[in-house]
């Protein structure tokens, strides 16, 4: 593996947590040019580049977030540059890949809506036209999974009479990002429960 400054040798970032099924690159597929930078320096850069290294071993980092983080570490523009053109040439950096990886995560773990994954991927620093084209490979099927998060959380409200349970789950289903499909899904789930040909379980009038 080619190291971009100085003589060192960087092990390739492991795959992310949010991707099991992802390859990232384990070597340098090309030589990179070393940045004209003073020679201090020069170590300097090769110090950040290897804790950025590191960090993208246990997270995925958006390109702005990468940034930031060799920001930190007292370098010049040049050097900061220097890494993160190398980071994206041999597909360290990626955020049209990071922006599907939390999309999955967000609709298979998470239960989240479009409103909440767009919010939560321009928090993540990924540029606005990225995060469009990947929200355009969703299904359009906000309503399904609003209603199917709405089931799981209306059994742990049986307990409630019916204007509390269906305020707290529409609550609950605004804030993963379902907008106006909250409340109906809600409404929904609730009937559901208390339906007797389901489950014999009634909510207080």
């Amino acid at each position: 593996m080619t190291p971009l400054f100085g003589g060192r040798v960087h092990a390739a970032p492991a795959e992310p947590a949010e991707t099991p099924g992802d390859t990232w690159h384990t070597t340098w597929t090309e030589p990179v040019a070393e940045q004209a930078l003073e020679p201090d320096e020069i170590d300097v850069a090769a110090d950040a580049e290897s804790a950025l290294v590191k960090r993208l071993r246990t997270r995925s980092l958006s390109e702005r977030e990468a940034r930031a983080f060799l920001r930190e570490r007292d370098l010049s523009v040049d050097a900061v540059e220097g890494i993160i053109e190398g980071m994206l040439r041999h597909g360290y950096l990626d955020d049209a890949r990071l922006a599907e990886q939390l999309i999955h995560a967000a609709t298979t773990r998470k239960g989240q809506g479009r409103r909440a994954i767009s919010q939560a991927l321009s928090q993540r620093g990924i540029p606005r036209d990225v995060v469009d084209a990947a929200l355009e490979t969703l299904p359009d099927d906000d309503a399904d999974r609003a209603l199917e998060y709405a089931r799981q959380k209306a059994r742990t409200m049986r307990d409630l009479d019916r204007e509390t349970a269906l305020r707290r789950l529409s609550g609950q289903l605004a804030r993963r990002g379902y907008g106006g499909q909250s409340l109906e899904a809600a409404r929904r789930a609730l009937d559901e429960l208390s339906s007797p040909t389901r489950s014999g379980v009634r909510f207080e009038p």
